[in-house]
């Protein structure tokens, strides 16, 4: 979910297919038209929402928006893709989506119905259009810079590769990656400092927060502080083994579904802090971000699995339960 620049009105998209808006001042929730047709099962489905930071609607209520969702391929692959469209809302209740075309898909399309990670975020200059794209539950395929599976791609607001990625030579979709070696990655967010950094799931124990380098190896699935979930080893991260290290890794695992770094001024604890939600954990799990590293502080527990995100203009946080009957709840201070 993300809050539409300049407005209390929060976008949430649902995983079957829905997006939907919710005027966090009068109320008023409802359904955008226009949202496309996705592959909806698993894991997959309608994925992220993203919008260009600071830009304000037009004259006739339109700015860009950006949405992520699995899309079918031929035989039973599927993957994720990127669409880049207008957003529409010509009245308070009204929001429609309007010239949605398809700028980015994973490659290459494959089976199953997991790890699609589809997160999207902007760059805070508005330049750039960083996608998390996941490594399907294929494993090797991450270590492979001729697939984006398994990693960051950096593009241009087109769609297109970006000048100044690291494999811009090899060209394909090799020239998109930024980053590789990475699972299953469930949120991305910048800090103060313009870096970026990511919290993915690893397999049984060795979820990660790492902090998104250019042209790193984050080393899944040849490392991971966890094991196969049939019980087989992976060797752990070492200082010396060639691979960029975690930030913070968890064993047992927190299960993010989304994270955010805190900016606000409501929660004077949590500026500049990493927030997870915590699906299996059912937790926002509160990460003080040190240099190049990670400190968990504190856990604060829910009754339901937590899916994502968002800060409002405000400072508020507001938090997005997971599955059905999830609420939408909003954290203020007291």
């Amino acid at each position: 979910m993300a809050f539409a620049p300049g407005t209390s009105v929060v976008f949430v998209t649902e995983k079957a297919g829905a997006l939907k808006f919710f005027d966090t001042e009068t109320g008023i929730t409802r359904t955008v038209s226009g949202a496309p047709a996705v592959d909806y099962g698993g894991q997959g489905g309608l994925g992220d929402i993203a919008f260009l930071p600071g830009e304000a609607a037009d004259e006739l209520g339109r700015r860009t928006v950006y949405l992520s969702w699995a899309e079918a391929g031929e035989g039973d692959a599927r993957g994720a893709v990127v669409g880049k469209g207008t957003l529409v809302c010509v009245a308070v209740e009204s929001c429609a989506i309007q010239g949605l075309s398809v700028i980015w898909r994973q490659t290459p399309k494959v089976t199953g119905r997991g790890h699609y990670s589809h997160r999207l975020s902007i760059s805070p200059d508005g330049q750039y259009l960083y996608v998390a794209s996941g490594e399907r539950q294929k494993m090797q395929p991450a270590q492979d810079t001729g697939t984006t599976l398994g990693k960051i791609v950096r593009l241009n607001l087109d769609g297109t590769p970006a000048a100044g990625n690291p494999l811009a030579d090899k060209g394909g979709v090799s020239a998109e990656i930024w980053s590789w070696g990475h699972r299953n990655i469930l949120g991305m967010d910048w800090d103060a400092s313009g870096r970026l950094w990511e919290v993915e799931h690893g397999p049984a124990g060795g979820d990660e927060l790492n902090l998104v380098q250019r042209a790193a190896n984050y080393g899944w699935p040849i490392r991971s502080n966890g094991e196969h979930y049939n019980g087989d080893p992976i060797p752990d991260h070492a200082a010396d083994d060639g691979f960029a290290q975690p930030a913070l890794s968890w064993n047992p695992v927190i299960a993010p579904g989304d994270m955010l770094i805190y900016s606000g001024d409501m929660f004077a604890a949590w500026k500049g802090h990493a927030l997870m939600a915590g699906l299996a954990t059912q937790a926002i799990v509160d990460v003080a971000i040190d240099g190049e590293t990670g400190r968990e502080v504190t856990r604060h527990t829910f009754d339901r699995r937590l899916r994502a995100l968002a800060q409002g203009p405000d400072g508020a946080v507001w938090v997005a339960e997971d599955g059905e009957g999830g609420r939408l709840l909003k954290l203020t201070a007291k």
